[in-house]
């Protein structure tokens, strides 16, 4: 079978997900001719953590990536942060569009296209109220901006303001509403723009603060097309396939989880997430601090995001994943560890 005549679906029809090389090894294999050797599920090998699901064979090289996916889930960007005159906390932020090869699953390199040579970019996290100050850098050979979500003027809206390559730009304004929202590259075409990394996570925490969590995790789910052809061949939450598999989320029974969860996923028209052997409350977009649900899967159009919290009862390996049975068997699952 071809790489270019390879579509995701071919590797889930006739088990190419959970037997023989594995999911990432057929992948690779395909693209690079290198077999990803591993043990199969007939020699009793029953998935990562002792899950029957698909997975990968061996690990990306984090290092050479400049980015681990467990690191990001709690990477918060505060800006350089200072007092202007009038007694409004400024934050300030670098921000450097470029062109880097990453590996996204053991032996498949991919040319992503990164704000600060990371995907997703940097998590800024604010207060209410805060001046945001990006200072914009086009390192790449194409026109870039940054599309913020939320309120701010029209000429810091990162659409009719593109920046040319070697240009900069700098977006200013306060943050507001407080809540989860999340920014992209806004030039066309934007689902190859987006798709190939140009995108991140922007929280802004309500002034009188939100109560206490134990943990606070962030999510940014999305996917890769390597051929190119207009469709995912895997899915990820922080970028890299099955890692939160691999390495999984250790927490501690009682205590109170806070996701931050966006959907930036491009191709495909949904995407979704649910909890194992637990329900959690759910406050979408995060500007109530109210909940409006209490449920165990969400689903999220592409740009709509949510806050969700709960305590486990009872210790063990759980699972979290995409609730698309073909989503998760290529790469959008995980696992959270809860220990005593």
């Amino acid at each position: 079978m071809k790489w270019d005549t390879l579509s995701r679906r071919d590797f889930l029809k006739g088990g190419l997900g959970v037997t023989g090389l594995g999911l990432a090894g057929k992948l690779a294999a395909s693209l690079r001719g290198k077999p990803a050797l591993g043990p199969t599920h007939s020699e009793g090998h029953y998935g990562h953590n002792g899950l029957y699901m698909p997975g990968v064979v061996g690990e990306v090289n984090h290092e050479a990536n400049g980015f681990n996916p467990t690191d990001l889930l709690t990477d918060f960007d505060h800006g350089k942060v200072s007092m202007l005159e009038n007694g409004q906390t400024l934050r300030e932020y670098d921000f450097f569009a470029g062109v880097k090869t990453i590996e996204i699953l053991p032996g498949l390199e991919y040319e992503a296209w990164t704000y600060n040579g990371r995907v997703p970019g940097p998590i800024i996290r604010c207060t209410e109220g805060d001046r945001i100050r990006i200072n914009f850098n086009n390192g790449t050979d194409h026109q870039h901006s940054i599309h913020f979500h939320g309120i701010h003027p029209a000429n810091m809206d990162g659409v009719y303001e593109p920046v040319a390559p070697g240009e900069t730009f700098v977006y200013e304004f306060d943050a507001e509403p407080f809540g989860l929202h999340l920014y992209h590259c806004h030039i066309a075409p934007l689902a190859s723009h987006i798709s190939r990394g140009l995108y991140g996570a922007f929280i802004i925490d309500p002034r009188e603060g939100r109560p206490p969590a134990d943990r606070e995790f962030i999510m940014v789910m999305a996917g890769f097309d390597p051929d190119f052809d207009g469709e995912n061949n895997v899915y990820t939450v922080n970028t890299i396939p099955f890692h939160y598999d691999i390495n999984p989320i250790k927490i501690k029974v009682g205590e109170l989880v806070r996701l931050y969860v966006v959907n930036l996923l491009e191709f495909d028209q949904s995407n979704s997430f649910h909890l194992h052997a637990n329900f959690f409350y759910y406050y979408p977009t995060g500007t109530s601090l109210t909940p409006n649900e209490y449920t165990d899967t969400i689903s999220f159009m592409q740009g709509q995001r949510g806050i969700m919290e709960f305590r486990y009862k009872y210790p063990g390996h759980y699972m979290f994943h995409a609730h698309k049975t073909e989503f998760a068997e290529l790469g959008w699952t995980g696992v959270f560890l809860v220990e005593e």
